[in-house]
């Protein structure tokens, strides 16, 4: 149990990594290049090269010399286009937050462009491997070379674009506008109308379960977990949300339903609730409005200094608290007899926007253009909550908000 779930935090820590898709897409191109090396070298391939001359290449040192420039050149892209990343990741974790690193890690796209660049090097590599100086030419690899230098075009095309994305990468309402919408997707993916109802327990008294080590409550082993509480007519409830760090021989959870239960099945238990550091928004939503409350009061510190870019996190947070206002997170798992087995404790609406907006609210108290930004999405919140459901709470922090904020002719 514990292997599965080592295995899925290195797997979640392979993925994520900015050199995932590029090892693929290297392991590509040298499939491409032994398939074109087995055309080149195939009954038709000599038939094509030996009959139309503008392909026929039939000096090996020419051939050498055209692969070996290619490879040297991009890798001197490469390099260059590697750079730009570091520099971008770096002015994003320096400006902004290092949480939202892993959402530029994780672009897909500058990853693909830069596996394209390092799949051309592997293959024109393995093709400098094959090129033998014989008599004839037909043996020359040629279609492999001119497929060799359509793809230094492309490249050439693909860095030519790479320059104008990576610079709009880094602007930070790009950065924000991702955050959210990985949150956002998140929500829409997991998020259910759902009420948090009481938790009805089994017979006898609860059980505590302790943490044997500190760390972050990610998530559950939802099957797992189930499987335990089934085979032994047991119910759970998780005493904590998940993002929260807890210290070891913290109480995680409480069983229902047994007077004792043995030290191993405990470890069992524990085995099946995930911890492991860092925040992936596609595991927990939450951790996209914390994202973006990082980078507001990232902003607003004397260092930075740039309002503007708090505001801009202040408008997502307000996209993302109006969807959330009326949803919850998944917390209630029940069996295939529709029997209510186990229960994690949310974070509420309510905490989850104290969370995000006290410290906004406090950093910003003497700049009326924060003060000015919150005021605006409270009444704009105010107005979406349709069931009024949180009217009182926002009357109450629009009354607060405006009795303390900075008046210009005061």
């Amino acid at each position: 149990m514990k292997f599965s779930r080592n295995f899925k935090v290195y797997y979640n820590k392979v993925t994520e990594s900015i050199a995932f898709y590029p090892a693929i897409i290297a392991v590509g191109f040298l499939f491409l290049s032994w398939g074109m090396l087995e055309l080149d070298f195939s009954t038709w391939g000599k038939q094509l090269k030996s009959g139309t001359s503008w392909i026929s290449l039939k000096d090996a040192s020419t051939a050498r010399t055209i692969v070996s420039t290619v490879a040297a050149a991009i890798i001197s892209l490469t390099v260059f286009s590697f750079s730009m990343v570091m520099i971008v990741l770096n002015q994003a974790a320096s400006q902004m937050s290092n949480r939202v690193l892993t959402s530029m890690i994780e672009n897909r796209f500058q990853q693909m462009i830069l596996g394209f660049y390092i799949g051309t090097i592997v293959y024109a590599l393995f093709l400098l491997s094959t090129i033998r100086d014989i008599s004839s030419g037909i043996y020359v690899p040629a279609l492999s070379i001119y497929l060799l230098i359509l793809l230094t075009v492309v490249d050439i095309f693909l860095f030519i674009y790479f320059l104008d994305y990576v610079t709009q990468t880094v602007k930070h309402e790009t950065v924000i506008h991702r955050v959210q919408n990985h949150a956002m997707k998140t929500m829409k993916n997991w998020f259910l109308d759902e009420v948090v109802e009481g938790f009805i327990p089994g017979k006898g008294i609860p059980i505590d379960i302790h943490l044997k080590e500190s760390g972050y409550f990610q998530e559950i082993n939802q099957r797992q977990l189930m499987s335990l509480m089934i085979e032994n007519d047991l119910y759970i409830q998780i005493k904590c949300p998940p993002s929260s760090f807890l210290l070891k021989g913290f109480c995680i959870a409480q069983v229902y339903g047994a007077s004792h239960l043995d030290e191993e099945f405990k470890t069992k238990i524990s085995s099946a609730i995930n911890f492991y550091s860092g925040q992936p928004i596609s595991v927990n939503a939450d951790y996209g409005f914390l994202h973006l409350s990082e980078v507001a009061l990232k902003a607003l510190s004397p260092g930075i200094n740039d309002p503007g870019t708090a505001v801009l996190s202040i408008h997502s947070l307000a996209e993302l608290f109006l969807y959330r206002m009326y949803k919850q997170p998944k917390s209630l798992y029940r069996d295939d007899q529709g029997v209510l087995r186990i229960q994690i404790l949310p974070l509420s609406f309510k905490q989850l926007f104290e969370k995000c907006i006290f410290p906004i609210w406090h950093y910003g108290k003497e700049d009326s253009y924060i003060q000015a930004a919150l005021l605006d999405m409270l009444r704009q919140l105010l107005k979406g909550d349709h069931q009024q459901k949180y009217t009182r709470y926002f009357e109450k922090m629009i009354r607060e908000l405006d009795r303390s904020r900075k008046k210009p002719w005061e």
